[in-house]
């Protein structure tokens, strides 16, 4: 048994003896105060507004997602890997994969629904040994010059830089449209306006959580109608000049780089992991969620299934519609892949029309990651593990939200947009970092749950014997990825052609060895004594065993 300090408050103390699921059992006709019970058989009080419906928490995640506008600003990392073969297939293969990971992600979710998510299970699922260690190094990076971020954060946080990043060169490309290409934007102009826009989703983010929660329906609505309406205007509009048959749109194969033609189409995956990412947004909104161990995992898989469908079909409608000259496509003046080939589609005015739409798309995007980050940054700063943390954690009274966490978050971003002055292939780190961050978050618990030798007790939705070889599935795939997002764009790169996701995590590694050593973290920490944090919430060896006995503790969701 590991040994507990005095001002360690053990589960049994602190604690109901009760498990969520036996507690939803005891609800009497009202979810909220369900979920208000089941979060405090985890360790902590409710302290946000449950606003969001079923319904609005897939909004949130789907809004993330944000299929087409992401397909937009990652077009350029899939076209010079295989043309309309990395495209279609490349999509498709990953987006089988990617199920996989959604699957064992939502099962966790179900079990143990609470913002802190990931590093929350995995400190729940690991050895006593190694717990601490394991839990940091999922929720929290290097702490250097006071500057916070953590795996699944640095992955949240640098997906918002990399979402705002791309909408800061669609309305880049929108102006260049415009002006017949006579506009070449600079770096310094887009950053300036990557600024803006950080700001403007800090606004949104800050709002309360009934008004976030209301806009779901309306990011649903205008995402599937703008990836319909692409598709349609494509199959209508395109002169025959840019039409393609079908025998090139499903194998016509292209690369603009020197790797071998099978490598080459596998680092083409960079474009659907990112697209279809960020699959715990749901479950760091589970605190501001009515029924949230049934909702968290169905918004987890449907929208991934959603995105899934609707990007190849979107993929396959490009395909068809984007001529075979690949080359002019990436380098045309107007700066981005996708826009270019609306213009050479539907010309200047159908494109800006269009254009206008997925900016608005990508913007929503943007605001629905930043949400998703800042509920993550909050819930690691309520365990103590953040420089500042009794600020980053504050709970505004008025809205009930954590603006605090939400500016942290937007500083944070600005940190990871000053990347792109590195040079042109630097860009493609602050997407490679996300990918990497969040795959290191993800696999990381799943891999505890089997490995650690606690029991398991599954919420509503279970796989039951499918969960282990889903979840090998999916960590060897996540293995797989990060190793392929940290090649460059090109063999035997120079300094402007690296792949510099290597060198921040290598220094988020180093930095979150180290800081485990000072022992920062010391798990998470129960707030259910009225105080902002008690102590750390031990869990003893008889703890563990609580599916044999009438002694069950939180700890073992």
């Amino acid at each position: 048994m590991e040994k507990t300090s005095s001002t360690e408050v053990s589960v049994q103390d602190a604690l109901p003896t009760t498990q969520p699921s036996d507690l939803e059992a005891k609800q009497d006709g009202g979810g909220i105060v369900s979920d208000a019970a089941i979060l405090a058989s985890l360790g902590y009080k409710q302290e946000f507004k449950r606003a969001f419906s079923p319904v609005e928490v897939f909004g949130l995640g789907f809004s993330i997602i944000g299929v087409f506008p992401s397909i937009a600003s990652v077009l350029v990392f899939a076209i010079p890997y295989g043309g309309p073969v990395a495209l279609v297939w490349g999509w498709a293969i990953c987006c089988f994969f990617l199920m996989f990971i959604a699957f064992a992600i939502a099962e966790l979710g179900s079990a143990a629904p609470t913002s802190g998510g990931l590093y929350y299970w995995t400190w729940t699922f690991a050895t006593p040994r190694w717990r601490n260690v394991l839990s940091w190094i999922v929720g929290s990076s290097s702490l250097m010059s006071c500057i916070f971020a953590d795996s699944n954060s640095i992955g949240l946080i640098a997906g918002l830089a990399g979402v705002d990043w791309g909408c800061a060169v669609q309305v880049m490309a929108a102006v260049s449209i415009s002006t017949d290409e006579s506009f070449v934007p600079t770096t310094g102009q887009i950053y300036g306006l990557f600024i803006a826009l950080l700001i403007c989703h800090g606004i949104v983010a800050s709002l309360a959580t009934h008004v976030i929660a209301r806009l779901q329906g309306f990011y649903i609505t205008f995402n599937v109608l703008l990836c319909l309406a692409v598709i349609i205007s494509l199959a209508v509009a395109t002169p025959s000049d840019f039409r393609n048959s079908a025998s090139y749109a499903f194998g016509g194969f292209t690369k603009l780089y020197d790797w071998p033609n099978g490598f080459a189409f596998v680092l083409s995956f960079l474009a659907p992991l990112w697209t279809v990412g960020g699959f715990d947004t749901a479950v760091h909104i589970s605190e501001e969620a009515t029924n949230a161990r049934t909702a968290v995992p169905w918004a987890i898989i449907s929208g991934v299934g959603a995105a899934g469908v609707l990007g190849w079909a979107i993929n396959i409608a490009l395909a068809f519609n984007m001529g075979k000259d690949m080359e002019s496509i990436v380098s045309n003046p107007i700066g981005q892949p996708m826009a270019t080939i609306l213009f050479n589609s539907l010309g200047r005015n159908g494109t800006l029309a269009i254009w206008a739409v997925v900016v608005v798309a990508q913007f929503l995007m943007g605001s629905g990651s930043l949400i998703a980050a800042s509920r993550q940054v909050f819930a690691f700063a309520r365990d103590g593990a953040l420089p500042f943390s009794r600020i980053v954690c504050r709970v505004n009274p008025y809205t009930q939200t954590p603006v605090n966490a939400v500016w942290s978050s937007v500083l944070i971003a600005l940190l990871f947009g000053l990347l792109a002055f590195a040079g042109p292939a630097a860009n493609s780190a602050i997407f490679s970092l996300a990918i990497a961050g969040q795959y290191i978050a993800y696999a990381i618990p799943i891999m505890c749950r089997f490995l650690g030798g606690k029991a398991w007790k599954p919420g509503p939705f279970s796989l039951g014997r499918l969960g282990l070889p889903v979840a090998v599935v999916a960590v060897s795939w996540m293995i797989f990825s990060i190793v392929i997002v940290a090649f460059p764009a090109a063999p035997a790169p120079d300094t402007e052609g690296m792949n510099y996701m290597s060198v921040v995590m290598g220094g988020w590694v180093d930095g979150s060895s180290s800081a485990s050593r000072k022992h920062w973290f010391n798990g998470p920490q129960t707030t259910l004594d009225g105080g902002r944090r008690s102590g750390p919430i031990t869990v003893s060896n008889e703890d563990s065993v609580s599916s044999q006995s009438d002694g069950e503790k939180r700890r073992d969701v």
